[in-house]
């Protein structure tokens, strides 16, 4: 259990040392992973940005993931997305509303800039906690894209489940917990508010995003 995201950063932090001053890029899936982010580059020595990408959620139930989209448009379908009845005209109009929402945020958060280069890089990608996997797995090839020389897949918690998804994708995955009982992120944080896009903008206008 953590008592917020801000504790839960600075024990990741603790089990990312190793990346301390080799200048590594630290990417925020927003929004909950923010402040997060922005203190593992701080206490990492590194830079602060977004990796920008949503999750696609199942027919009725707008928690549950069954795959997510990145901001080139590329679709990851879980394992478990036919399953639950994942059909291809559902799934396109999810992706164009999706879609939508990247483009704005992209415009709203970073202004006028690219993202920073990834390229030949340790890139950290953060999340506040993995349930599915699915939209980690979207935002881990979307990073990948951009030729890391290592790329890492930081959480505080995750299911058992969507740790064996991601490994796959990233060079490495530190998990800090992984219970076996696992029915969402929230329940392993005492504070656990949402942020709103006023809060992301102003951490990421601070210099090192703190």
């Amino acid at each position: 259990m953590f008592e917020d995201r801000q504790q839960a950063a600075e024990r990741l932090a603790e089990a990312l040392v190793a990346y301390r001053g080799q200048h590594p890029l630290v990417l925020a899936v927003p929004r909950g992973a923010v402040p997060m982010a922005a203190v593992l580059a701080a206490r990492l020595q590194g830079d602060l940005d977004l990796v920008l990408v949503r999750k696609i959620h199942a027919f009725g139930a707008p928690e549950f993931a069954i795959g997510a989209v990145d901001e080139s448009g590329r679709v990851y379908l879980a394992p478990h997305a036919n399953a639950v009845g994942a059909k291809p005209g559902y799934v396109a109009e999810q992706k164009s509303l999706e879609l939508e929402e990247l483009r704005r945020r992209r415009a709203l958060y970073t202004p006028g800039r690219a993202p920073l280069g990834a390229s030949g890089r340790v890139v950290i990608v953060v999340d506040d906690g993995l349930a599915t996997g699915a939209t980690m797995v979207a935002a881990l090839h979307a990073v990948r894209q951009r030729q890391p020389a290592r790329l890492v897949c930081a959480v505080p918690v995750a299911s058992k489940e969507s740790v064996e998804l991601v490994r796959a994708h990233a060079d490495e995955v530190v998990a800090l917990e992984v219970p076996h009982r696992f029915a969402a992120v929230s329940q392993f944080y005492r504070s656990f508010p949402q942020l709103e896009d006023d809060e992301v903008i102003a951490i990421l206008a601070l210099p090192n995003g703190n």
